[in-house]
């Protein structure tokens, strides 16, 4: 620890000294007692938190819930260096309660001494103390840090059997998630390898599929160019998580044991993924990641379903105005959902995009998520309503003018999985199979390799798991 003027420590034991005058149990003493707490924040050394909790000892004051966790807070803060006097404390308190038990699980945890967490974690249960949501949330990141997934399954049966739903999990995990977004470019820099995903439209089990085929995260790099929800009936379970709190090691737990059945609704994905592994996955905005188009499509009214309203909606929609645009793969490769734009000529025009906001009807962001490649050269009206066509001429000389070989997208459905266009300086991506349950298409990923070979793998959809009970059909649209 730094050293310090003397006056500093002077002034500090004076002011202890004098508060410790005063006698037990009084309401001088209360009241004495309820300043020396104040006075934690301004200890500088072990010696001065041992007074003050010698105080408190001889007081009775101690024995009070509320002043035992402000000092084992204090002493076991990341920030200091005092968290085995933190535990001797805690061992010797005759009275706990389940806040005092998770500051020493959580210190712990972030010290990474999981080991240590998962006995004090034992020892409250003994104690008949019941954990709480925020006990789980230390538990699987303990579980994390030893990278044990079968003790995930333990810890995450136990949070199902003590009933704890936890609906602020979606707004904590969707900030975190933001935080990340904020810091990417609209024109996201991507390396090599990385494997290339098209639209995933809810289709839960085929993304399980996908990662099954392409290998796990973090094992294995993404890229997703958007179109996470709508159509498919599990677009929250491919973008998060509901009913628990839980992390990714607790998915790849299910994962490797093949368990990922209708029970897994609810469970972590894409965001979870992004949020534990941000330099692993990059995760693009489609036209589908909008609230006006969620409205119509399926995505609204299934958070309707499993929520009871409207409010995880409006998390995640809000988090989709920071998802970026487009992403450059070894400055080669350019992704993006839709295609291009008239008013865009280089990747620079991107990048001075203020992108957080609602899709707007037109213009360049729009095109962006809603333009598609053409037969016909020039520029052509979309038959979509919004963004346009462009022929091979438009692509060539965007691709020429950025020193690109080749612009990946997703937006369309092709049946093989993926479509070559443009005399191979345009493929199209599309990883959703058997496209709303019943278009009997095929889906693939591309693999870009370190040499930036690509290879395209194909996939059939997973084995049907059965069907919720949906009152009302999404409205057919253009495939």
């Amino acid at each position: 620890m730094d050293s310090v003027p003397s006056n500093s420590h002077g002034n500090l034991d004076e002011q202890i000294a004098q508060l410790m005058q005063c006698k037990p149990l009084s309401e001088q003493e209360m009241k004495s007692s309820r300043k020396i707490l104040n006075l934690l924040d301004q200890c500088l050394t072990l010696m001065h938190i041992k007074q003050i909790q010698a105080h408190l000892t001889v007081s009775g004051t101690l024995s009070d819930s509320y002043a035992a966790a402000k000092i084992i807070a204090f002493c076991a803060a990341p920030d200091r260096n005092n968290l085995c006097h933190a535990h001797r404390l805690f061992c010797c308190l005759p009275y706990r309660t389940t806040y005092i038990w998770n500051i020493m699980i959580r210190s712990f945890t972030e010290r990474n001494e999981p080991i240590r967490a998962f006995s004090v974690y034992n020892k409250m249960r003994e104690n008949s103390f019941l954990p709480n949501n925020y006990t789980f949330s230390f538990l699987l990141n303990a579980c994390a840090d030893l990278s044990d997934f079968p003790l995930g399954l333990v810890i995450h049966g136990q949070a199902i059997r003590l009933g704890w739903e936890l609906y602020d999990f979606v707004r904590v995990l969707c900030e975190k998630a933001k935080e990340i977004f904020m810091e990417e470019s609209n024109v996201q820099p991507v390396k090599s390898p990385v494997t290339i995903c098209g639209d995933i439209h809810g289709q839960f089990h085929d993304l399980a599929e996908l990662f099954r085929i392409g290998g796990k995260c973090p094992d294995t790099n993404y890229l997703f160019m958007g179109d996470y929800v709508d159509r498919g009936y599990y677009s929250v379970e491919t973008v998060t998580l509901r009913r628990i709190r839980i992390n990714v090691v607790v998915f790849m737990a299910l994962f490797e044991k093949g368990t990922l059945g209708h029970w897994l609704e609810g469970w972590v994905l894409l965001v979870a993924l992004k949020v534990r592994y941000p330099q692993r996955i990059t995760i693009l905005r489609g036209n589908h990641e909008s609230r006006q188009i969620t409205q119509v499509y399926g995505f609204y009214d299934e958070c309707l379903r499993k929520y009871g309203n409207a409010n995880v909606w409006k998390i995640f929609t809000d988090l989709f105005d920071y998802f970026p645009l487009t992403a450059l793969v070894e400055s080669e490769i350019f992704c993006l959902h839709g295609g291009l734009s008239p008013s865009i000529e280089t990747l620079d025009n991107i990048r001075n995009f203020d992108r957080v906001q609602e899709v707007p009807h037109e213009g360049p962001m729009c095109d962006l998520l809603w333009s598609d490649p053409d037969d016909r050269c020039g520029w052509g009206i979309s038959p979509r309503g919004a963004g346009y066509t462009f022929g091979q001429d438009i692509s060539e000389q965007f691709n020429h003018t950025n020193n690109l070989k080749l612009i990946a997208r997703a937006h369309q459905l092709v049946m093989e999985g993926y479509n070559w266009g443009h005399e191979q300086k345009v493929v199209t991506i599309f990883s959703a199979p058997n496209y709303c349950y019943r278009c009997g298409n095929m889906a693939s990923i591309l693999e870009v390799d370190d040499c930036k070979g690509h290879t395209f793998i194909q996939f059939e959809p997973a084995p049907r798991r059965g069907e919720p009970d949906v009152t009302r059909r999404t409205p057919d649209y253009f495939l």
